[in-house]
């Protein structure tokens, strides 16, 4: 069959590297596309959220399966269009299964009416509203006294709609920036959301709307400078699986994972893709941090990799309601991905400077670069093209060599004004306590 993925990053690229290897896979186009996809794949002219032009491709190319890859297109309805106007097989959920990465008030409410462990909260359409709120939770005469709130923007922000507030001074901050437009239409409603302690840990699982089938852990890294310091990112570097996890700890992840397709069902809504569960490990036990619609950036890329089984098959089971015919085989290696960034990145960094490297770097054992930000200029010359350029991931039979393959490849790539952080999984390595100093 002729595949469609739609999408330009990096997890785009690890999705098509992996389709391309299936005897299903006749033809991959993938819409935009990077300068990665373009060497394994068809890339063309489409706009993702464009319901029209996806349709008419769909007929024209007669494509068989189409994959969305970001989150954007899956809110603006574009799987529905798929599924019942070109009859089409599709990977990824409907609008109303978006919502629960769309809306991150739907998202909460979805949580509490399936007891689904989650942090205390509340969501707010008046400005005066939030900042009381957030007077209340900061003063310990009136409220709890809490030293840290999160604020979110509601809707879609690329990533840089939460904040985490470390005083009430903050916090404040945080509430004007959602309500004077700093994130668009997305922070017309502001949630506020009391903080948790802990790891972070990333839980993603195939869903057909009735099967549920679990992928391995991961943990990515979202500030950018080390130590975690700094702005929140798309992700800086990632790891899989995350070995800090118990036993109990991935039985509580799981069962989460289960209420959440479980309460779709009873919703009436279909859901035929990935669904993402970020956790974060308190005392407590997990609790889910958020849920989005679709494979994450940069998880998919240590991910994918450890994937044995064929991912077009699974793609083409789930779209159809036929995953429980499925089972996921993974490979035992260990996953490490870290992410080369332009200067300046999250806020203003320059592109089009020339990538050099990318070849060297695939030849050493282990590793594999996948591209992001990256575009062939009309000389057929690599160049920068966003905030996170290059992902390069790197399997190894221990957490360490996984590490080091994945350092190594990183320097053999250069281009003007490279960044990353050089501490992706050093914390994991040196256990569970280091979370608690």
């Amino acid at each position: 069959m002729n595949i469609l993925l739609l999408g330009s990053g990096g997890r785009e690229h690890a999705i098509a590297a992996s389709l391309v290897k299936s005897p299903l896979c006749d033809e991959l186009f993938v819409a935009p596309g990077n300068g990665g996809t373009a060497g394994i794949a068809t890339n063309v002219k489409l706009n993702a959220c464009d319901e029209a032009a996806v349709l008419e491709f769909v007929e024209n190319h007669q494509i068989g399966l189409v994959v969305i890859g970001p989150e954007a297109p899956l809110v603006a309805g574009i799987a529905d269009a798929v599924r019942n106007k070109a009859h089409v097989p599709c990977f990824g959920p409907g609008y109303e299964g978006a919502r629960l990465e769309g809306s991150k008030q739907f998202a909460k409410q979805f949580m509490d009416a399936h007891g689904i462990p989650t942090a205390g909260w509340q969501a707010f359409t008046q400005s005066d509203e939030a900042h009381n709120y957030v007077d209340q939770k900061f003063n310990p005469a009136c409220g709890e006294g809490v030293r840290v709130l999160v604020v979110k923007a509601d809707g879609l922000a690329a990533g840089k709609g939460v904040i985490v507030a470390q005083s009430c001074e903050e916090a404040h901050d945080a509430v004007d920036q959602c309500f004077n437009g700093a994130f668009g239409d997305a922070g017309k409603i502001v949630v506020i959301e009391d903080a948790l302690t802990g790891p972070e840990c990333s839980l993603l699982a195939f869903v057909d709307g009735a099967t549920m089938r679990p992928m391995a852990t991961a943990q990515d890294h979202k500030r950018a400078l080390e130590g975690d310091k700094g702005l929140n990112t798309g992700g800086m570097g990632v790891y899989s699986p995350v070995p800090i996890v118990t036993e109990d700890e991935y039985a509580a992840m799981l069962s989460a994972m289960q209420r959440a397709c479980d309460g779709l069902v009873q919703e009436g809504i279909s859901y035929k893709g990935v669904l993402y569960g970020g956790f974060m490990l308190t005392p407590e036990g997990p609790k889910v941090l958020e849920f989005n619609a679709r494979f994450g950036d940069p998880e998919t890329q240590v991910i994918l990799p450890r994937l044995k089984t064929d991912l077009a098959e699974v793609m083409l089971a789930v779209a159809n309601g036929r995953l429980s015919e499925i089972e996921l085989e993974w490979r035992d290696e260990w996953a490490v991905s870290v992410v080369l960034a332009s200067k300046g990145y999250p806020q203003h960094y320059d592109t089009g400077f020339e990538i050099t490297g990318i070849e060297e770097a695939q030849k050493l054992p282990g590793v594999v670069v996948y591209h992001a930000g990256t575009k062939l200029d009309d000389a057929q010359i690599l160049r920068t093209a966003g905030g996170r350029v290059i992902n390069v991931t790197a399997l190894g039979n221990t957490f360490e060599e996984a590490r080091e393959r994945a350092y190594a490849g990183c320097d053999v790539i250069q281009f003007e004004g490279k960044t990353l952080r050089r501490d992706i999984g050093e914390r994991a390595l040196r256990g569970r306590s280091a979370w608690e100093a």
